[in-house]
């Protein structure tokens, strides 16, 4: 509606128009019949049009929306908070918020649902159900304790994210006397999302500064849900440099998803202001407490959260990524985030464990949401705790104390092997490619690996067969692909892939090699070794292949050498016995009782003791020897007089040679076909027999087996090799007659048997005890 206010004209004579508007009730002049109220003016649209003589006002009004300003009409002075509390915005909600029911919550309701019930049949009945609305109440109660008890870290974020659980203003306004917010952060805007003051507590002013969700969608999209931008943050940091200039600890809340991401707050300076922020909160000369109200996320949160102390509420969190994200990115789904909240540790038990959190605040059952006036009170009672604690420092030792607090968060272990269940999820480690790996390269890691076994020796530290037997296997495969590069130079690649097929198709049916294959085989092996001395990388196989032999060796005398070592070690352990020393002690001073210079002069009771002592040492090292694998054949006496006797190296390379050649000729007759089809033939007979072959089985395998020992009995009996086994005996025969043969000497290989030339011999000496 438009109202219209016109006046009568008024005459202008002699007067100015400005004359004509005059405040109050006073006249005009020209008759003073035409005067206009300046407080009229003031609410009016003011147009003026020309009349005959004079002019005529028109006022137009509009409804427009009252503006709502926090400053009520008549401020109460007594109100809690004090007077300056009028001027937040923050006022209670005029409808109670919906109770929002959890999922894990849900077996809660049918307890609820049956007390009201019940309550309601007590209503409408008028009978006394008190007992049974007790009986309910004590259940649901137990319920609720076991429930909040046994919390999993996934519904406990679930709890740190409750729609109705108190923000950071619901907080401050219970626990200080008075409170006034400070805006702005004089850069740019002021961020909602982050909220700054001044208040008291038990009469000590502190700087408060924190997140603020909202409490309904309204709220929450004027708070951004709790996200801040740079303006929120250079906000804080302002409030924290007027903080440090007046000496006002510092006590800030945190319950944030994280800082908000958007395009604008990163062209903003997103990270530079949490970065500075940082930084600044490490040299600030006062007291700071953060106190974790709901979900602390990510840098986000840390800006406002390098205290002094950093408390939790026991069922908020504290987190570098969501469960989500994290569950996403580890597991590609975020389904997986119960999983995700439990490996992250996030929750405040597990962070005091962790020394992260240095205390946790306790909710009523059901969360800060059941009763947020009691848990404010625990907030206010842990805060002026730990402030007083820290006021008891000087500067420098505040600071010390907040440098120390994250200088010792976090560890780590060198050397020790990463369980495979948490490799599963790890980048694999990218092996090169065959073929690609230079001679250069190899052949300087060999000569590493040659020199730092050599200095190992020389410092007498052990070294380890780790990087050997990785060297070892690379060169293995590095072998192969020469060998197939070979092979496909060489043309021969189509023929191995056929006979290949060939081969396993023979072994998958468990029939014997026919002899067409083994003939094929036989070909291709001497074709393949006839020209490969013409293949275009034979000269890098030959080098490769001699670096492997050569490994190898250097392999296989450090297990001997070790080998040789332990087996020292136990022969001493065996003379060094305590029942051994009394006996070798006892025959030591019998000998010196009875004056004998020279083996001749002993009596034969003496000699006969000296035999039996020999035999049992003889026996107790043969043991020890035969314990690691070895074969004892004889253990020869020393202190004899070898003046007259055959050289023992002689006799030694004598039996060196002939062992070769008994071995090349084993050699010989293995790698005949015909021998070699009659092995094949015995493993497919073993196979198909399986661990309980019948008679017919058995009579073929024993069969097959007398055929293979005959060959090679015929391949060592030839007249050659038995005139030159003949020979070597006569001689060793000679020699143990020259050390006095049957004094006690260990004998346990037959010498007749030339098949025990196959095993490997010890000889120790155990001879001249009494020295």
């Amino acid at each position: 509606m438009m109202d219209s206010l016109i006046r009568p004209p008024v005459s202008l004579a002699g007067a100015a128009a400005s004359d004509l508007f005059v405040g109050g009730g006073g006249g005009g002049g020209g008759g003073g019949d035409g005067d206009i109220s300046l407080r009229a003016l003031g609410r009016a649209r003011l147009g003026a049009r020309g009349r005959r003589g004079g002019f005529a006002v028109a006022a137009k009004l509009r409804k427009v929306k009252k503006h709502e300003y926090p400053w009520p009409e008549d401020p109460d002075p007594n109100v809690k908070g004090g007077v300056l509390s009028h001027l937040s915005p923050f006022k209670p909600l005029k409808e109670k918020p919906k109770p929002v029911t959890l999922e894990f919550e849900k077996p809660l309701m049918l307890f609820e649902k049956k007390i009201m019930d019940v309550r309601k049949m007590a209503d409408e009945t008028g009978l006394d159900f008190s007992d049974q609305i007790i009986s309910l109440e004590t259940k649901y109660q137990q319920a609720l304790k076991d429930l909040y008890t046994h919390l999993t870290p996934i519904q406990r974020v679930n709890i740190a994210r409750h729609p109705n659980r108190p923000t950071f203003l619901d907080h401050v306004f219970n626990i200080t006397d008075k409170f006034v917010e400070l805006h702005g952060d004089r850069a740019g805007y002021d961020d909602p999302a982050v909220v700054t003051g001044i208040g008291t507590i038990d009469g000590e002013r502190y700087m408060f500064m924190g997140h603020q969700k909202g409490r309904n969608t309204k709220e929450n999209i004027r708070r951004n849900f709790g996200m801040p931008t740079p303006h929120g943050y250079r906000k804080a940091l302002r409030m924290m440099y007027y903080a440090d200039h007046h000496g006002f600890p510092i006590i800030t809340f945190i319950d944030t998803p994280g800082a908000f991401a958007d395009l604008k707050s990163e062209e903003l300076g997103q990270g530079e202001a949490i970065a500075h922020n940082l930084r600044t909160m490490f040299g600030l000369k006062v007291p700071i407490v953060s106190i974790v109200m709901g979900e602390g996320g990510s840098g986000g949160a840390l800006a406002i959260g390098c205290a002094n102390k950093l408390l939790m509420l026991e069922n908020s969190v504290f987190y570098v990524a969501s469960p989500e994200a994290c569950a996403a990115i580890l597991w590609k789904t975020a389904k997986a985030s119960p999983k995700a909240a439990e490996k992250l540790k996030i929750t405040a038990t597990e962070l005091c464990k962790l020394q992260i959190c240095d205390g946790i605040i306790p909710e009523p059952l059901g969360g800060a949401h059941a009763d947020p006036s009691w848990t404010s009170q625990q907030i206010k009672a842990a805060v002026v705790e730990a402030m007083n604690e820290l006021k008891k420092m000087d500067t420098q030792e505040l600071l010390k104390h907040r440098m120390l607090k994250f200088r010792k968060i976090g560890g780590f272990q060198e050397g020790i092997p990463v369980d495979p269940k948490r490799k599963v999820n790890m980048k694999i480690k990218e092996e090169p490619l065959l073929g690609m790996i230079s001679e250069a390269e190899l052949e300087s890691e060999v000569e590493k690996l040659k020199q730092k076994i050599v200095n190992a020796k020389e410092s007498s530290t052990e070294v380890s067969d780790s990087g050997l037997d990785e060297l070892i296997e690379k060169l293995k495969k590095e072998v192969d692909h020469e060998y197939s590069k070979a092979i496909k130079t060489m043309g021969l690649d189509e023929r191995m892939s056929t006979i290949r097929e060939e081969f396993v198709k023979a072994k998958q049916q468990e029939q014997p090699l026919h002899p067409i294959l083994m003939d094929k085989i036989d070909k291709l092996k001497k074709e393949f070794n006839q020209g490969l001395s013409g293949a275009p990388n034979y000269e890098s196989l030959k080098s490769k292949l001699d670096m492997l032999n050569e490994l190898s060796k250097v392999k296989n005398a450090e297990r001997v050498a070790s080998q040789k070592e332990e087996l020292n070690r136990k022969l001493k352990e065996v003379l060094e016995r305590p029942d051994l020393k009394e006996k070798v002690e006892a025959l030591n001073a019998e000998i010196e009782e009875s004056g004998a210079t020279a083996p001749e002069d002993v009596d034969e009771g003496l000699m006969e003791k000296i035999v039996n002592l020999k035999k049992e040492i003889d026996m107790e090292m043969a043991s020890v020897i035969e314990s690691f694998g070895l074969h004892v054949e004889a253990i020869k006496p020393a202190s004899i007089d070898t003046s007259s006797q055959i050289p023992v190296s002689e006799v030694s390379a004598k039996m060196g040679n002939l062992n070769k050649e008994i071995n090349n000729k084993i050699e010989e007759v293995v790698n005949s076909s015909d021998l070699k089809n009659m092995m094949e033939m015995l493993k497919m007979e073993i196979v198909k027999a399986g661990k309980t072959p019948d008679l017919s089985s058995k009579n073929k395998i024993d069969a097959l087996r007398q055929q293979i020992k005959q060959r090679l009995f015929e391949a060592m009996n030839s007249p050659e090799l038995r005139r030159k086994h003949e020979e070597l005996t006569a001689e060793i025969s000679e020699v143990l007659e020259s050390y006095g043969g049957s004094n006690g000497s260990l004998r346990y290989a037959d010498t007749d048997d030339s098949s025990k030339h196959e095993e490997s011999r010890v000889e120790v000496n155990v001879g001249g005890y009494g020295n």
